[in-house]
Parts: C-alpha cells; sequence; structure tokens
C-alpha cells in the first residue's frame, strides 16, 4: 500500500507539471527535453494487453525510455523473443497479469475484442489510466465497428471501458512506423491524443514522446473521431504542423 501511495503521489505531481506543458504544445509543434527527462527518472509500470504488431511494437519504444513493462497474450511463452528484445525491465503474461500490473494498461486489441477486455479486466482497471490504441474495421469486426465509426471510436470505447480514466492514443500510425521512423531527425510524426481526464491526457503526451513521436492534442473523447481510421490523419506520416493545419487546430 506504501509503494501505490507513493506511485499515486508521485504521478500526480508529474502529471500536473506534464499538463501544464501538454496544453502549450497542443498549440505549438514544440517538444520539452526537460519533460521527458523528469519521465526518464520516474518510469512507470505499462501493462499491455495486446501484443502484436502494435502492442509489441510501442511497448518496445518504451521499455527503450526505461519503463517497466509487461507484454501480455493468451499464450505469454511465445512472446519470450519480444521479452528479451525488451530487455530486463520487460516480462511476459496473461492479460489479467498486465491489467494488475500496470498503473498504465494499454490496450492493443483488434477493436471486436474491446468489449471482452471491459468485461473481463474492467475491475482491475478501475480506476487507471489506461490508452486505447484499436481501430474499428466493420470487414474484420462486424456491426460493432459500424456503430463505433457512427459514435467517433472514443465515445464508443469509453462505452466499453467504463471506469477508467480513458485516453485515444497509437491508433492513427502503422507498425512499421513505429518500428522505423521513431526519434527520426527533423520533424517528428505526429500521434494524435483524445482523451477527458486531464491527469491522463499528460500522462500519454509524455508516452507519445517517450515514443519517438510527437503528440497532438485534439481534445476531449468526442473529439477522437477526427482520427479515426479513414480520415484525412490516418496513417499519413504528418508532422504536427501538419495535422495541426488539417484539423483545423
Amino acid at each position: 500500500m506504501k509503494n501505490s501511495n507513493r506511485f499515486s503521489c508521485s504521478r500526480r505531481k508529474f502529471s500536473r507539471q506534464l499538463f501544464i506543458s501538454a496544453t502549450a504544445m497542443s498549440a505549438a509543434p514544440i517538444l520539452l527535453p526537460g519533460i521527458a527527462q523528469a519521465q526518464s527518472s520516474n518510469p512507470l509500470k505499462i501493462g499491455i494487453i495486446g501484443s502484436g504488431r502494435i502492442g509489441g511494437s510501442v511497448g518496445l519504444r518504451w521499455a527503450e525510455a526505461g519503463h517497466e513493462i509487461l507484454f501480455s497474450s493468451r499464450n505469454p511463452d511465445q512472446l519470450n523473443d519480444l521479452v528479451t528484445q525488451a530487455g530486463p525491465k520487460a516480462r511476459a503474461g496473461y492479460p489479467q497479469e498486465a491489467a494488475e500490473f500496470g498503473d498504465i494498461v494499454f490496450v492493443a486489441v483488434p477493436y471486436a475484442a474491446t468489449p471482452q477486455v471491459g468485461r473481463d479486466y474492467g475491475a482491475l482497471m478501475h480506476g487507471k489510466i489506461v490508452i486505447d490504441c484499436g481501430n474499428p474495421y466493420v470487414q474484420r469486426d462486424g456491426e460493432m465497428a459500424a456503430v463505433a465509426l457512427e459514435k467517433g471510436t472514443g465515445v464508443a470505447s469509453a462505452e466499453f471501458l467504463p471506469g477508467v480514466k480513458l485516453v485515444r492514443a497509437f491508433n492513427a500510425l502503422s507498425w512499421v512506423e513505429v518500428n522505423e521512423e521513431a526519434h527520426r531527425d527533423g520533424e517528428l510524426i505526429a500521434i494524435p491524443i483524445a482523451g477527458d481526464d486531464q491527469e491522463a491526457v499528460a500522462v500519454a503526451t509524455q508516452l507519445v514522446i517517450d515514443a519517438g513521436f510527437d503528440p497532438v492534442i485534439v481534445g476531449g473523447l468526442d473529439k477522437a473521431g477526427l482520427f479515426d481510421q479513414g480520415t484525412a490523419v490516418y496513417v499519413k506520416g504528418m508532422t504536427a504542423r501538419e495535422m495541426r493545419a488539417e484539423l483545423g487546430l
């Protein structure tokens, strides 16, 4: 309990500092090295539910930044190579373990599985910051995907994952870009972010920076549809400057 309290206090202080900076970044494509340095001295425990192409790739970037990672799968023995690549602060387990382990939970499953994640692990994730990167595709996920796109995926995901501090991020770029374009020279690729909770948005903003990309805060979850699949900014490799211009931010 003492360790949990220490983390909560540290995270709240850290998040207040980040929110001030994140708000400024929403108006101008500026990276603040001091924040990244502060994050590296406060590594987070991140549980990843769904360690395929995008979950595995983003998790590797976070491991490189010094965070503790628990990759999860229904077959965790198949994640040994991923864990080895991530280094000594990473391990593998089942999705339930990831939901328990993470102070932050990254949900990277096919979108049709999102309701089941909420049903199975919602109690374990209650009150935690959850970053959802799933994309609804009608041809793969069926009618629920069409409904989610009509509502906006941020609104739909909030219904599937109640009781968490939800953020939409990392859905509008490909796993190839995560592997090949992170921390590139020049202007970084932008990652749009939407969320209703200030602390959660601030932490997600820092995690975007840690992964090697440029955060663009779009607004609340009701604005997440602006970067759903099929939109003008979805997997276009835009810089923050280009994305803000396209979205009118």
